[in-house]
């Protein structure tokens, strides 16, 4: 029996939540800049980023307030992909389009990433991500009228615009990059990545608090809580000053054509994209479907949000140590132990239908993504000339997300008409499929270490 919860306590809750995480985030992750950057600055009007003495700290703000924005914007991720199998499962004409609300937010990123990056480019990273937070919050309103109505379509409407929000918080890895100095890029990426930790508890413990709120109706309040998150997401990128505009296309211009087929008929980009996909696409295919898989179990929404919760904190945790694991072992080498990872959480999945199960194997499954994906992101970037990253790299990320998409379709039929267990079993094919080609790869004489 779900606890009823009145409708003044969650929002009380989850407001204090988000003003805390502005306030006390800002204040810990300036002191630690502090200690990891020199002071920085960006010239108002330049993309340049210049050090300067102890009393121009604009660029150690800058990035204070884009740790503390992405932190609270990102909590929606972690409820999107809880919402969307349960709320799908809900609404859906047919058991089998559950997760389409999952498949529609993965298709909007992919179609909105470049969009957002030309208004970036012509109007400025605070801009853009005001709007992509605005968008989110858009989503979020369609997506409780969609529940209150029992409107699947309206719930759908309300996905994309959250997919595509998503994409948009994605370039706060690279403003993070712009306002630190060169040395620094990689530090900061990392400590902008995980910042995904503090979303990964913050969203699931919001879904909890508020999927009752506007009881009798489930999941309104939830998806209410993400327009509200949203709209505190927006508070510190107000604070925002002098940060540059992103590159804009016509400034590579003047860079050597590239051949893009060309470019990916060379055996170690073809398996960096290929591995990326799939890591992708194998964590899609086993996450997307659980909140379903666990309801049908037996076990509460409250249970499914907490899987979801230590999912997500081993997608983001390992991130601390897996570039240093990168450069001691090789790219290769972490590649295939998240590949091994992988198809362990499958074996694990599949093996039982139990609580402990369901968190190994979705634990395993994040920690293996991270291996998998930053793995082959590494060599993806080894393998590239400077000029031909911008093209390759996009093309790249479009792989990754029609990867997704379709393992995000075929779950919902998978998980309902053959079940959780052949669906898991299903993973180990392909993972194994693209470990022998990393291998084969990794013997020819151009192989990567």
């Amino acid at each position: 029996m779900l606890r009823r919860i009145d409708p003044v306590e969650p929002e009380h809750i989850y407001t204090q939540v988000c003003c805390v995480e502005t306030t006390v985030l800002s204040a810990h992750t300036a002191n630690l800049a502090r200690i990891l950057f020199p002071l920085v600055s960006t010239n108002a009007g330049k993309d340049t980023v210049t050090t300067t003495d102890q009393t121009s700290p604009t660029g150690l703000v800058n990035f204070a307030l884009l740790l503390a924005a992405n932190a609270i914007l990102g909590s929606a991720m972690p409820m999107m992909i809880i919402l969307g199998a349960l709320a799908g499962l809900l609404l859906a004409p047919t058991p089998g389009l559950a997760t389409l609300p999952a498949s529609v937010s993965t298709l909007a990123g992919l179609v909105a990433a470049a969009p957002f990056s030309l208004f970036m480019g012509r109007f400025g990273r605070q801009a853009g991500f005001v709007a992509g937070a605005a968008v989110a919050a858009a989503g979020g309103a369609a997506a409780v009228a969609g529940v209150l109505q029992a409107s699947f379509p309206l719930l759908l409407v309300g996905h994309f615009a959250l997919g595509a929000a998503l994409a948009c918080f994605q370039f706060f890895r690279f403003a993070a990059a712009e306002v630190v100095p060169d040395r620094w890029k990689p530090v900061a990426i990392s400590l902008m990545l995980t910042s995904g930790l503090l979303a990964a508890f913050a969203g699931p413990e919001v879904f909890t608090r508020t999927k009752d709120m506007l009881a009798p109706i489930p999941f309104a309040g939830a998806y209410g809580a993400i327009s509200v998150l949203c709209g505190m997401g927006i508070l510190p990128l107000l604070f925002l000053r002098g940060l540059g505009r992103a590159p804009r296309m016509e400034e590579t211009a003047s860079a050597p054509a590239v051949n893009v087929i060309a470019v990916l008929r060379r055996p170690m980009v073809a398996v960096a994209v290929a591995t990326a996909a799939v890591s992708q696409g194998v964590m899609v295919l086993l996450m997307v479907p659980t909140p379903i898989a666990m309801v049908g179990c037996g076990f509460t929404e409250a249970d499914a949000g907490d899987v979801v919760r230590w999912h997500v904190v081993a997608m983001f945790a390992p991130s601390f140590v897996t570039g240093f694991l990168i450069k001691r072992f090789g790219a290769t080498a972490i590649v295939m132990t998240g590949l091994a990872l992988l198809a362990g959480s499958a074996v694990i999945a599949a093996s039982g239908i139990t609580l402990p199960h369901f968190y190994s194997a979705m634990i395993v499954l994040g920690v293996g993504w991270n291996f998998g994906f930053v793995g082959a992101t590494s060599l993806l970037a080894d393998a590239l000339a400077p000029h031909e990253r911008a093209a390759v790299q996009g093309l790249n990320d479009t792989a990754i997300a029609l990867c997704a998409s379709v393992c995000a379709f075929a779950s919902g039929a998978l998980v309902v008409g053959a079940g959780w267990t052949i669906l898991a079993l299903g993973a180990l094919p392909i993972v194994g499929a693209m470990a022998l080609t990393v291998l084969w790869i990794k013997r020819m004489p151009t192989g990567a270490a």
